[in-house]
């Protein structure tokens, strides 16, 4: 049976995700996280409910080392015959960090390093593992275009420089406040994923690469770090209702992780590679990113230059991708 791993898989948007693509897909799954313990407890409740296999492999996006040993982990899988190739990748693990600056343990800002870097990374060393006709779904942001309220009220992105990104706050220099890593993050997601696209097609290979916003959706862990005062307002419905009015994107746990899930497996997003998805007010429609997401220079500057970062060495670099 065709399988999925997926990254952050066992909680919010990711779980639901998880639990669509095996009762309604009928997918075999691997869950990859930081806290195997609570993804081995989302992976019983999977396993119970649908009756499909569910791997668990431990994860951490924001460590290289960690992503290196998760990609051996999945290819062992292959080849035991655990698992079958993957019909998708999606990269969907996050998270915005509040208060000081920190870092990897390779020395890169953490916001950085844990949307996008190390899902570059994990990319780039299980692309030979997807099957043809299968996706690499990155789990995006509206909050990346500064011309929208969502972008707006979180912190305008700035300039996709992944050298400049990874080293943000050192030698002295003015941090970004934590809206704008995390804006700028998924910039460099979306960009990410374009410019795959553009590598795979002029391959002429079959594997779709789609970025995904499931909008904001507070019940998420993505406010985990903000006062207890602060998760519990931005879920009750005044606040969303207002956040509507004044023109947030709005998503759900339940209509967010059901799109995260068709973008991944479903033939209504044969044609979608390229293409930016949104979960917008209970409706999932194909729409518009920022204007910089859509540079090619930048983008080419940024698969480059994260080349350079994990430190990618020829034998981890898929012909195709090149």
């Amino acid at each position: 049976m065709p399988s999925v791993l997926i990254t952050g898989g066992h909680t919010g948007i990711g779980f639901e995700c998880a639990k669509q693509l095996a009762g309604m897909y009928h997918l075999d799954l691997v869950l990859a996280g930081r806290n195997v313990e609570i993804i081995e407890g989302a992976a019983r409740d999977i396993r119970a409910a649908y009756r499909v296999q569910v791997h668990v492999i431990e994860l951490d996006t924001a460590s290289l080392v960690s992503v290196r040993q998760a990609a051996s982990q999945c290819r062992a899988l292959v080849k035991q015959g655990a698992i079958d190739v993957l019909q998708a990748l999606v990269c969907n693990a996050g998270a915005q960090f509040h208060g000081p600056i920190s870092y990897s343990p390779d020395g890169y800002e953490r916001t950085f390093a844990t949307n996008f870097l190390g899902h570059y990374l994990l990319v780039e060393l299980l692309f030979d593992l997807i099957a043809a006709q299968g996706r690499v779904v990155f789990t995006a942001s509206g909050t990346h275009d500064p011309e929208t309220t969502d972008g707006k009220m979180v912190g305008k992105a700035v300039e996709p420089d992944a050298v400049a990104l990874a080293n943000d706050g050192k030698d002295g220099a003015t941090a970004l406040t934590p809206g704008v890593r995390y804006s700028t993050s998924k910039l460099c997601t979306i960009m990410h994923a374009y410019e795959l696209d553009r590598r795979l097609r002029r391959e002429g290979s079959s594997v779709l690469s789609i970025a995904f916003d499931p909008g904001s959706v507070p019940e998420t862990g993505l406010l985990r770090e903000m006062p207890a005062a602060v998760r519990w307002l931005a879920k009750t419905g005044a606040m969303k209702w207002m956040m509507g009015r004044m023109g947030v994107t709005l998503g759900s746990i339940s209509v967010s992780g059901a799109g995260l899930a068709q973008v991944a497996a479903d033939p209504v997003f044969a044609d979608a590679s390229g293409r930016y998805i949104q979960s917008k007010n209970g409706r999932i429609v194909r729409a518009e990113s920022s204007k910089i997401s859509n540079d090619k220079a930048r983008a080419i500057k940024l698969w480059n230059d994260c080349k350079t970062l994990v430190a990618l060495q020829p034998d981890e670099e898929p012909r195709q991708l090149q």
